[in-house]
């Protein structure tokens, strides 16, 4: 990519972040799920090609699911890959472990540890990508709130044609009856009720990673269809009908992009914003876009169209009180 370096370096002139380093990524035949969602700036040129290739190859060692040489899943690998580190740094953690002194114990410290109880390690991994869902049930009959918290590394939602991100979320949160054969069972009324349940985010993350399920299983066609569907995603995002914080705001600061008419075929590129410049990343290229094409990944307003580059994956970052002042 010297050439294509070269124009980017051109292209950004003195405005070039110091520090940064922007390179493409090297494809070892349909690695581009991968390069999409990964990013490298430990070299000492500003831009340039690399090949990552021990880290694919140790990739297709942990995973059975990456071995192929078939198209794969940008959702699936971003799961596996936080999962994975999470697991990394536990066990880094556990190695590291020094035994309390006994001064620190006798002080009452450390007693989770002492009394077999294991505190969970807070890795960067959570203290960036995880929030809390509540899930919530109430019973008709008693009014009783059953409510059950969990965590989350990312949002799947479910999309309509011509939608957006918010009316998503929100029919990601909208009130479900559960009545006939899907009662649900009460334990103050000891016994099978109808009930209204509903999901909130209880403490939105540090980064909202946000998957748009664009892969569509149909009955009559026994396949998977991909659904080209417009869904429009904000450069800013203000999430509402949260438990906490409910006047979070987020701003885009990157989309991985499925490029393909269906699932088992196509390939994934990615847009970064990366000190107010927005750049193009396609394997071993990368170039600078302006902000205005964000939006031609929202996806097609019609059902057949030639445009199948459409929006996958979006990374959203929570903006601190002072950046919204």
């Amino acid at each position: 990519m010297g050439a294509t370096g070269s124009k980017l370096e051109k292209a950004l002139g003195d405005q070039f972040p110091e520090g940064e380093r922007y390179f493409g990524l090297e494809n070892f035949g349909n690695t581009c799920y991968c390069n999409s969602v990964l990013q490298i700036s430990s070299q000492k040129k500003k831009t340039g090609v690399i090949a990552p290739k021990r880290f694919v190859q140790r990739v297709r060692k942990q995973n059975e699911l990456f071995r192929g040489y078939m198209h794969q899943d940008a959702h699936e690998f971003l799961n596996f890959l936080l999962n994975e580190l999470v697991d990394i740094l536990e066990k880094e953690s556990q190695v590291a472990k020094c035994p309390p002194s006994q001064e620190r114990i006798a002080n009452g410290q450390n007693n989770a540890r002492s009394n077999g109880v294991k505190e969970p390690l807070v890795t960067w991994v959570h203290k960036n990508f995880q929030g809390i869902l509540t899930n919530e049930t109430r019973c008709l009959r008693c009014e009783t709130v059953t409510a059950r918290d969990e965590t989350f590394f990312d949002l799947s939602l479910d999309i309509e044609q011509n939608s957006s991100i918010t009316s998503c979320l929100k029919n990601f949160s909208s009130t479900e009856t559960l009545n006939a054969e899907d009662k649900f069972f009460c334990d103050k009324c000891s016994s099978l009720q109808e009930a209204q349940k509903r999901m909130k985010i209880k403490k939105p993350p540090q980064i909202l990673v946000i998957h748009l399920k664009r892969f569509k299983y149909m009955e009559q066609l026994g396949r998977y269809k991909k659904l080209s569907y417009r869904v429009v995603f904000p450069l800013e995002l203000k999430l509402s009908n949260t438990v906490e914080n409910a006047d979070s705001e987020y701003s885009l600061f990157a989309v991985v992009v499925h490029v393909g008419s269906g699932p088992n075929h196509g390939h994934y590129v990615s847009l970064v914003k990366s000190h107010n410049h927005w750049l193009f990343f396609d394997d071993e290229n990368v170039e600078m876009i302006d902000e205005s094409a964000v939006q031609t990944f929202f996806g097609s307003a019609q059902e057949y169209s030639s445009n199948t580059d459409h929006g996958y994956i979006l990374f959203y970052e929570c903006l601190s009180s002072d950046e919204k002042s």
